[in-house]
């Protein structure tokens, strides 16, 4: 079973990672650590892994998995509610982990300098186009610009085909995003969008600055990752943080 884990500079409190799609007992087309329980994948197997999940990372406990919905609602944890429609998570509270799924879309984990705060958001372009990062970055209570962010791994610059309407929607929040979208040179009606540049040019416009990863790619890299434009019926990742 093997994982990601973000190279940040965070206090050793705090513990993060991304699952990839191997080690675990879902078999094709979810083989084989699939995590997420709403794909059409045998549930025995799901909950396995995810009993996997907790064993082999040593987590503190069974973490809550939200219903994303492509949404920019944010949950506070510990969570008492029963709604669980939501894209990303946040604790100010010692081991509660903070988990979103993904197959392509943008996984970003969020911790604040002094330890004491940490998120997990779920920015697909929609959601990332409408401010789920914003939304998120919001709940924190330290200055912003003492968040450190890492992105999981998502779709790359290179397979992400959008339509012309997309590149409109984010210039219609900020021009300056047309700088992460190129002409397809296999399409000239599409271009190729980068959630990566897109996902940073938001957080720096709130003083966030300490950014790593984004340099996987879930779509081309098959042994490794689940990606949903790739095969459609297809498995999901787990990106999580919690502090100690």
């Amino acid at each position: 079973m093997t994982a990601l884990y973000p190279n940040w500079q965070v206090p050793n409190n705090i513990k993060a990672l991304m699952t990839t799609r191997t080690g675990g007992m879902s078999i094709a087309p979810f083989n084989s650590f699939n995590l997420g329980n709403h794909v059409g994948d045998d549930p025995s197997a799901v909950k396995k892994n995810r009993d996997l999940l907790v064993e082999q990372f040593d987590l503190p406990h069974f973490p809550v998995f939200l219903n994303q919905i492509h949404s920019t609602r944010v949950l506070e944890l510990p969570y008492s509610g029963k709604d669980f429609n939501a894209d990303a998570s946040y604790t100010n509270q010692p081991n509660q982990v903070c988990l979103v799924m993904t197959a392509d879309c943008l996984p970003v984990l969020f911790a604040s300098k002094n330890g004491n705060e940490v998120a997990a958001a779920h920015a697909g372009w929609r959601g990332l186009c409408d401010g789920i990062l914003e939304e998120t970055v919001a709940k924190f209570q330290c200055p912003q610009n003492e968040i450190i962010a890492w992105f999981g791994a998502a779709i790359g610059p290179t397979a992400f085909q959008v339509g012309r309407e997309v590149v409109e929607q984010f210039m219609a929040w900020d021009n300056q995003a047309e700088q992460a979208f190129t002409i397809d040179p296999n399409s000239e009606s599409k271009y190729l969008g980068n959630l990566y540049q897109l996902a940073t040019q938001r957080l720096n416009k709130l003083g966030i600055t300490q950014i790593s990863g984004g340099e996987r790619c879930t779509y081309t890299e098959k042994d490794h990752f689940f990606s949903y434009r790739r095969d459609g019926k297809t498995g999901r990742m787990a990106s999580l943080i919690w502090f100690e």
